[in-house]
């Protein structure tokens, strides 16, 4: 599939709400990491932009106490994707991670 061809203004707007978009998730991140927001109350979001396309294998590791290892343990106990993002999941995943984590 070929790319689209964007004018220059097209580019760099595109470029503005990719960099916006960025910069939520990591908000998100923080946010989860000093512990002001629960891994529940992100999955309760799931349906929200930011949190829909950030990976499941991210949002594990921005939990406090967790960092690549146990992240990609849970992973693998529950049979999750490390490409996998947060929209993507199924419900006996999303159901397995939220009595895990929840």
């Amino acid at each position: 599939m070929a790319l689209p061809n964007l004018s220059d203004a097209d580019r760099q707007a595109a470029l503005k709400k990719a960099a916006e978009a960025r910069q939520k998730r990591a908000e998100l991140r923080a946010s989860i990491k000093s512990g002001k927001t629960s891994f529940g109350d992100v999955m309760k979001k799931a349906n929200d932009p930011i949190v829909a396309r950030m990976k499941v294998s991210t949002l594990l590791e921005s939990l406090p106490g967790y960092g690549k290892a146990k992240a990609a343990k849970i992973m693998a106990d529950l049979e999750i994707s490390e490409s996998r993002r947060v929209q993507g999941l199924g419900a006996r995943q999303r159901e397995a991670l939220m009595k895990r984590l929840g």
